[in-house]
């Protein structure tokens, strides 16, 4: 009987990415108590809530070549320890350039995580788990602001904001023991049994041999000249746009507007998101069973992200409600939509991928095209506010993006991602691509 010990990486993975964002939401929650202490305007608390990215962004390639080339295990770790050194710094700043520096540090540490988490996917999830696989990982950017919103909200209550960026800094160290001491790949993990082992081989063996994927690895400049690739990096980052709004200004809004305390924010933060985890693995788990074989070779898993676009855009609706009850309903279900849109994209892309060498530069590529919108969306919120003194024009602004994100999906991923080598071998075997369905 074969084992599901592999399920082991998988909740390392999801344990990666929730204290990933742990860290980030944690500024977000502590942005009252910092912006009273230090005289901040939304404006510059836009900037601030934003500065994580700018690195980020820039080294999401390098981090990918490095992971295809060195391996996920030392990325992953090194990631871990710099960001969380980074967290426990912010602590002790003394001043907003002080913290802009610290979360620029924890910005370019916590690029690692994404490339290598794909990366150990393709080392270790069977063809028919990856959707699930992918879905328990990108499920740990929701788990980590349901856990760091009532989490920081609790300590900032109890011991000030300062406080709780040194303990949530430290839970990253507790991580990376275990990982150093665990994570190997399945060729040399000593917790899998012989009969795990081959299956999770054999397939990886398979997959490589395929004739959708006996090619060369087309290398960073096929990916980024590849259509599809560009039709998914617009996609994320129509969600991903989203995704940055809520965890940056979402307790802020709650406090200011709906005027509940930093510790009842949190709550109220944490509930979406806790909700949002289970749907996600929920829903990646269905689109497995449903997609099987034919479906995920052809790239159908399409049709699930463009739905879940489509259901996160009732976040349109939130400047039409007063009730915090109706405002947290919308936000949780957006959440939902969110979060299968994401992790379900980022799958579409393992799918379509005909190289599995080039697997984590490619989810560099996909996660810098979202992380571009990411990166906008606390500035022109700040700004938006400023301007209008509300947050009404910031939630349309959210909408409209996801439906244009559910329109790009739809009509630019019908093709698979080729570099430079598949294609030359397309055109001198027929004259006419082959066309997704």
């Amino acid at each position: 009987m074969v084992g599901r010990k592999r399920y082991i990486i998988y909740a390392a993975l999801f344990t990666l990415i929730s204290i990933n964002y742990i860290d980030r939401v944690a500024l977000s929650v502590a942005a009252g108590p910092i912006s009273a202490e230090l005289g901040l305007t939304p404006v510059s608390l836009g900037y601030l809530l934003s500065s994580f990215l700018w690195p980020y962004v820039l080294l999401l390639l390098p981090m990918g070549i490095a992971a295809d080339r060195y391996g996920a295990r030392m990325v992953a770790g090194l990631g871990m320890g710099v960001w969380s050194l980074a967290t426990i710094f912010t602590g002790l700043a003394n001043g907003a350039n002080a913290i802009l520096a610290t979360r620029i540090a924890m910005g370019a540490a916590e690029s690692s995580s994404y490339p290598a988490g794909v990366r150990i996917i393709r080392d270790w999830v069977p063809r028919q788990e990856r959707g699930l696989a992918t879905s328990i990982m990108n499920s740990g950017s929701y788990a980590g602001p349901a856990i760091g919103a009532a989490l920081v909200g609790w300590l900032i209550s109890l011991f000030g904001w300062r406080t709780s960026f040194i303990v949530v800094g430290a839970v990253g160290f507790v991580w990376l023991i275990a990982w150093f001491a665990w994570y190997a790949k399945p060729e040399d993990a000593k917790f899998l049994g012989d009969a795990e082992r081959n299956k999770i081989l054999g397939e990886r063996e398979a997959d490589k041999s395929g004739s959708s994927a006996n090619v060369e690895g087309g290398g960073t400049l096929g990916l980024l000249r590849s259509p599809t690739m560009l039709g998914l990096s617009l996609t994320q980052g129509c969600a991903v746009y989203t995704q940055y709004f809520f965890l940056t200004w979402l307790p802020s809004y709650l406090e200011n507007v709906k005027h509940l305390t930093v510790l009842k924010s949190g709550l109220f933060t944490a509930v979406p998101y806790a909700i949002a985890v289970i749907c996600c693995i929920l829903f990646g788990s269905i689109s497995d069973r449903w997609l099987k074989a034919h479906g995920v070779a052809s790239g159908r898993r399409r049709y699930v992200v463009v739905i879940a676009m489509v259901s996160a855009a009732v976040v349109l609706f939130a400047p039409f409600v007063d009730n915090i009850w109706l405002i947290l309903g919308l936000v949780t279900l957006s959440l939902i939509g969110l979060s299968t849109a994401i992790s379900m994209n980022i799958t579409l892309t393992g799918d379509l991928l005909r190289s599995p060498k080039d697997a984590a530069k490619a989810m560099s590529v996909l996660t810098i095209g979202g992380n571009i919108f990411g990166t906008l969306a606390p500035i022109v919120t700040g700004y938006i506010i400023s301007m209008s003194g509300g947050y009404d024009g910031a939630f349309m602004l959210a909408g409209c993006l996801l439906i244009c994100g559910a329109v790009i999906c739809l009509t630019m991923t019908r093709r698979p991602i080729e570099g430079e080598a598949a294609n030359a071998a397309a055109r001198s075997s027929t004259s006419q691509p082959s066309v997704v369905s």
